[in-house]
């Protein structure tokens, strides 16, 4: 497959030479069923139902099914006489594996096509065996034209649904397509070095010494990306909590909320819809603080316990409803960090099952629970305190309109997002980033500042 404009840069788990065998694509086939049938996503896969050999072409199968779902659903159903019924899902998962591994992966053809038919049988589809070699080698011999004449979609060159490009393009003009091709390549993997146990040019030094290529990130000051991804225990003093993973995007939540905590040691800190607690934990390790964090999810809350025990740091947590307040001890905060669910429409690359899943629908049912949770959170907010509005998304329904709208019918709110910081562009009142290839996920921010009484 060439790398022409507007097709995706291979995926980084190309170089990937085991061939996996079939119980690997069976397991891979059956993850697969929820995300293509619409009722479930990738949240919490399970690399070990495979053997240890087999789990990274097993993750690499997964996501890279799901990160190129267009095109091969798209070519699925040119190479089949009639699709397949509902029931036999797994057989089409299996179908989109053979497809992907030869246009997207280093797998040799005849392990991609003798080795996924094949797994049919361990899914007790026999029958499916014939039917998926034929498939696949006819895809082997007529690949380029099959390829060529599905391209002719934008939905399909792209690899994004058809509703999602239109609302990139309306919202990104000038910049929609370079959007999407960031979408398609997986992101890099960037850490945030816990001030506590040093700073990052010394950890920049421990992983060298550890043989890990990295480089300091441009904007987040703890922010350092690895050139390489690597398995987190494998990071030095990632165990005792002197290094953590998260996107330099994610990272600059601290950096706007630092003119609000830093003159004041023992500040109330809110960290609203927290999971799975990246933000809660910096906040922490930059700023002597008393952190209060509250998530509908217990499981997802429960992980933040996890992640703030390892790091050596605690909050109150809470698990309630944000957009109630059973939860709150009737105590005003100084600050709010409000990292509000969302469409997740910045971070595809890290979530590629988004573009199944996602509906049109979803994004005037987010902006609404967003709004429902900026009306019932600012109350809590202290004359004279700051609350920062984040999302990791790039549709203006969720950001700078939401912002617009909130401000509109607040009158003791304002915005105080600065205007020359180095990062993302002016987005209304806030500030946007846009998903850069080898560089941060897209994320939005509004700080806001409510008037003193």
């Amino acid at each position: 497959m060439s790398d022409a404009p507007g097709k995706p840069r291979r995926p980084a788990s190309r170089g990937i030479e085991n061939d996996g065998g079939l119980a690997v694509r069976a397991a891979a086939a059956r993850a697969l069923v929820p995300v293509i049938t619409g009722k479930g996503s990738l949240t919490g896969l399970d690399d070990h139902q495979v053997v240890a050999r087999d789990r990274a072409l097993f993750k690499a199968l997964c996501f890279g099914v799901c990160r190129t779902l267009p095109r091969l659903e798209a070519l699925a159903a040119k190479l089949l006489v009639k699709p397949f019924k509902a029931r036999d899902a797994d057989v089409q998962a299996l179908l989109l594996l053979g497809i992907h591994q030869l246009l997207y992966l280093r797998v040799p053809a005849h392990a991609a096509v003798g080795e996924t038919a094949g797994a049919a049988r361990l899914l007790g589809k026999e029958w499916a065996t014939r039917v998926l070699n034929g498939c696949l080698r006819r895809l082997q011999r007529e690949s380029a034209a099959l390829q060529a004449e599905m391209d002719r979609d934008p939905a399909v060159a792209l690899l994004h649904p058809t509703w999602l490009l239109k609302a990139l393009r309306q919202a990104w003009p000038d910049d929609w397509r370079a959007v999407a091709e960031a979408n398609n390549v997986p992101g890099p993997m960037t850490l945030r070095v816990n001030r506590r146990h040093g700073d990052r040019e010394a950890y920049l030094d421990r992983l060298a010494a550890a043989g890990l290529e990295a480089r300091l990130c441009a904007h987040a000051p703890d922010g350092i990306t690895l050139e390489t991804p690597c398995d987190v225990h494998d990071l030095p003093g990632f165990a005792d909590g002197h290094v953590s993973v998260q996107d330099e995007a994610a990272q600059l939540a601290t950096v706007l909320l630092g003119p609000a905590l830093a003159p004041r040691p023992g500040a109330r800190v809110l960290d609203a819809c927290c999971a799975p607690g990246g933000k809660t934990a910096h906040l922490l390790e930059v700023f002597d603080i008393e952190m209060h964090a509250v998530d509908s999810d217990a499981e997802r809350l429960a992980r933040v316990e996890g992640a703030l025990e390892r790091l050596g740091i605690g909050a109150r947590l809470a698990h309630g409803d944000a957009t109630a307040r059973d939860w709150w001890d009737g105590t005003p905060f100084e600050a709010i960090l409000l990292d509000a669910p969302c469409s997740g429409s910045g971070v595809i690359r890290r979530h590629p099952d988004i573009k199944r899943l996602r509906r049109p629908s979803d994004i005037k049912a987010l902006a609404a629970l967003q709004a429902r949770l900026l009306d019932n959170l600012w109350p809590l907010l202290r004359p004279g305190g700051t609350l920062l509005y984040a999302t990791c998304s790039v549709l203006p329904q969720e950001n700078s309109e939401q912002i617009a709208a909130f401000l509109a019918r607040t009158p003791d709110a304002e915005a105080t997002t600065p205007p020359d910081v180095a990062w993302g562009r002016p987005a209304g009142a806030g500030r946007q980033l846009l998903p850069e290839v080898d560089s941060q996920d897209g994320f939005f921010y509004a700080r806001l500042r409510k008037a003193n009484a």
